[in-house]
């Protein structure tokens, strides 16, 4: 370890310890906190919650190091993920919270009447959080290994560790108190370096997410690199594709959707989401200057590495460029504990997703009814530590960058949860025949280019890997309705309680 790693490991540990103590001392009793049942913490906290549980390595790494490489395509994620917040606060967050279950298989359950539907659901559930936890494993593991000087295989081991042992610890009351605590520390970690950082290359650094404008024109005229050209990684297609893809799959994802079953009222359900696609907002206008002012010194430097090298640490090139830019290692300790802290609790929140999928829509739902409190906690303790160990496997040799492999699971919830939820709540015609094929149809979609695309390249072009919501989705709601049309309606029951409790009346 070089004496440069020693002060942000230091920063790093204590801020890990600093949320360990916090969720220890809220830790969760009864399986409802370690589920998603947890306590109201207002609308500014809740928008915190929100904001925190959102901002993964995906973000906070993943999205510099994509604008990096990528430049002005990558915006798809910044405008897909801000986007689909919106999508979710006009079309489902009111009603969500009005339905009133805990999980997103408790709706799909209920609301379809269906134990199958139920079943097909907590799968996809488990499935979106184990690509999306490989996702921040990877970001672990890097940051572990640079932090230890050690390789990438120690690290993420390293961290997954330290990641489970908190969940299985703390339980969810502890990781939604802490998310207030952790919002602060990585809007601070993420914009202060930044500020420092725009201020020795001499830009405005007051507002360095407006600044950076200067250093695009700056790349452009000295070194001839046009970053903000449109299109030059791709094309329209699959710009347009990938932004609707993040957008519906924001609105799908299960650890998003459940934010809302713990507030009061649809008011601060809305009002939660809007504090904390505010918060949000504040960290994805900065990603992008990280990867603009990477690139400039660089290009001062005279070393600028080959495609290949780049790729390789794009996902820590915030840090990187932490280093590049000569920042005081404590600075760049704040910089890393802010990256370890939305990869860490992130992976806590996923993992307890997937963890409730298995004990309570499965187990208690499907399989034992009468199982006790207990016996429904040592279960979600243990699923945590299968789901954990299943990505850790995974994650030892990842398929991608880091927001390429949580595009994935954003395309599975945009195929399958957003098309479930979305005529759920608003046709009260769709039944049970209708969501399982629908599911079933986007599962297969999702996954028809590494299934069939060596046999069928058109396939890989018409439903990427990362991409593949824009045409899967509408067909999904096709099936859905088609099938549903086709067979018997849903029980009276729930048509009466979507026109009179979820629609019929305002609280």
């Amino acid at each position: 370890m070089t004496d440069a790693n020693l002060v942000p490991l230091l920063i790093v540990t204590a801020a890990l310890a600093t949320f360990i103590i916090t969720g220890l001392r809220a830790r969760a009793r009864e399986a409802g906190d370690y589920g998603f049942g947890g306590r109201y913490i207002g609308r500014i906290g809740g928008g915190a919650a929100i904001a925190s549980n959102w901002m993964s390595a995906a973000s906070f790494l993943g999205m510099g190091g994509l604008l990096y490489l990528q430049g002005y395509y990558a915006l798809a994620y910044v405008i897909g993920w801000t986007g689909g917040y919106v999508l979710l606060l006009v079309l489902m967050a009111g009603q969500i919270r009005r339905f009133g279950k805990y999980t997103a298989p408790d709706f799909v359950g209920d609301r379809y009447a269906s134990p199958g539907a139920r079943l097909i659901s907590a799968a996809i559930s488990i499935t979106i959080s184990v690509i999306y936890c490989t996702a921040q494993f990877k970001g672990i593991g890097m940051l572990f290994g640079w932090l230890f000087a050690t390789d990438y295989r120690t690290g993420v081991i390293l961290g997954a560790t330290v990641a489970v042992g908190y969940v299985i610890l703390s339980g969810m009351l502890g990781v939604a108190r802490n998310q207030q605590l952790q919002y602060t520390l990585l809007i601070v970690s993420f914009i202060l370096p930044l500020m420092a950082l725009a201020h020795k290359l001499g830009y405005f650094w007051v507002l360095p997410q407006f600044g950076y404008g200067v250093a695009i024109q700056d790349l452009k005229n000295e070194f001839g690199v046009n970053f903000a050209a449109p299109f030059a990684s791709a094309g329209l297609f699959q710009w347009v594709a990938l932004c609707f893809t993040l957008m519906v799959g924001t609105a799908g994802l299960p650890h998003v959707l459940s934010r809302f079953y713990v507030v009061p009222n649809i008011r601060d359900a809305r009002w939660s989401l809007v504090w904390g696609l505010f918060f949000i907002a504040l960290i994805y206008w900065s990603a992008p200057a990280y990867a603009v002012f990477a690139r400039l010194l660089e290009a001062r430097s005279g070393m600028v590495p080959p495609p290949v090298a780049a790729g390789k640490m794009a996902d820590i090139i915030v840090i990187k460029t932490a280093v590049m830019g000569g920042l005081p290692s404590w600075m760049i300790g704040i910089l890393a504990a802010g990256a370890m802290s939305a990869a860490f609790f992130t992976v806590a929140g996923l993992l307890i997703t997937g963890a409730a999928s298995l004990s309570h829509d499965i187990y208690y739902r499907l399989i034992n009814p009468r199982a006790s409190e207990g016996s429904k906690m040592a279960l979600a303790k243990g699923a945590v530590v299968v789901l954990a160990a299943i990505v850790l496997v995974i994650a030892l040799n990842p398929p991608g960058l880091i927001a390429e492999i949580t595009a994935v699971a954003f395309a599975l919830a945009g195929n399958t949860i957003f098309p479930a939820f979305l005529l759920g709540i608003w046709w009260s015609r769709a039944n049970r025949h209708g969501v399982i094929a629908g599911m079933l149809t986007g599962v297969l979609i999702t996954f028809s280019t590494p299934l069939f695309g060596g046999l069928v390249p058109a396939v890989a072009k018409v439903f990427p890997l990362t991409s593949s919501a824009l045409i899967g989705a509408p067909l999904v709601i096709g099936v859905m309705i088609v099938v549903s049309l086709l067979t018997p309606p849903p029980p009276e029951a729930v048509r009466r309680f979507l026109a009179e409790q979820v629609h019929g009346h305002m609280d």
